[in-house]
């Protein structure tokens, strides 16, 4: 079997709360778009995994895959070849795309889990892996798996997706932030103004830590902006910033880093 796991974006990342578990609780949108990993799955005499594409700094033994099938399935062996298109590092949601699109394969064949089981079971192999699980716009709370609908049409828009090729350590960028309660809802700024009005309000928390860690972002977001882009912001805690265009503005010029062009996953 063929998947093509996808990435996502986060319109908006305020970090309003930690909880005792460690956790923090965050107010975001995030919204799948069309870069996408390819994994190809089958049963097998034991577990194994195989990587090509961009490379993972950590053993296939280490891989959230392999933790994946294994929290599945204690007695059903897998073999799993990963070609890594998503950039790592990049808060752009890979390895839990990757895992979420794995889990919900092997549930359609197996018949484990109900919907709500399938999301509970997703959790704890990432935060970010019930979203993929649904893999539609959400706005997003709570430590990352309370999800409401957003009215919020991007399907006119194309998306420029920049990475500087520099890992953020989301861990580590936690511990650099200081919870706090914005003083508007997130929500209702992308539902009610207009895509141009939104950088005004809409921030994402881990910007100052990542701009420091990699110089080149505050270069990237001044010419995504001189570009022509109706909103530029970071996605996750990083490495990676995007641009919102209209469909007909995107532009030709090269910019001097690896792109991505992609759409928004309806």
């Amino acid at each position: 079997m063929i998947l093509y796991p996808n990435a996502k974006i986060n319109i908006g990342l305020n970090i309003i709360g930690k909880l005792d578990s460690g956790y923090h609780r965050i107010e975001s949108c995030f919204v799948p778009v069309s870069l996408c990993d390819i994994i190809e799955i089958k049963q097998y005499k034991n577990n194994k995994l195989t990587l090509s594409g961009i490379k993972i700094d950590c053993s296939p033994s280490d891989n959230i895959l392999i933790k994946t099938i294994k929290s599945f399935s204690s007695d059903k062996k897998f073999k799993i070849h990963l070609h890594k298109n998503i950039p790592v590092g990049a808060g752009l949601g890979g390895g839990s795309s990757d895992a979420a699109f794995t889990m919900v394969y092997l549930n359609k064949k197996f018949n484990t889990f109900n919907e709500d089981e399938l999301l509970y079971e997703s959790n704890k192999i990432g935060s970010d892996c019930p979203f993929f699980i649904k893999n539609k716009t959400k706005y997003v709370t709570n430590t990352g798996n309370d999800f409401d609908d957003i009215n919020l049409d991007l399907k006119n828009k194309k998306i420029l997706i920049v990475n500087p090729k520099k890992y953020i350590n989301t861990s580590e960028a936690f511990r650099h932030i200081k919870p706090l309660t914005p003083n508007y809802k997130l929500k209702d700024i992308l539902e009610n103004e207009s895509i141009e009005n939104w950088g005004r309000y809409v921030k994402n928390d881990f910007e100052n830590y990542a701009f420091s860690k990699i110089k080149e972002l505050k270069k990237i977001k001044k010419q995504l902006k001189e570009l022509g882009a109706k909103f530029v912001n970071l996605s996750g805690s990083g490495s990676c910033i995007y641009g919102i265009f209209d469909d007909n503005t995107l532009p030709k010029r090269e910019i001097k880093f690896d792109s991505y062009e992609v759409k928004v996953i309806s």
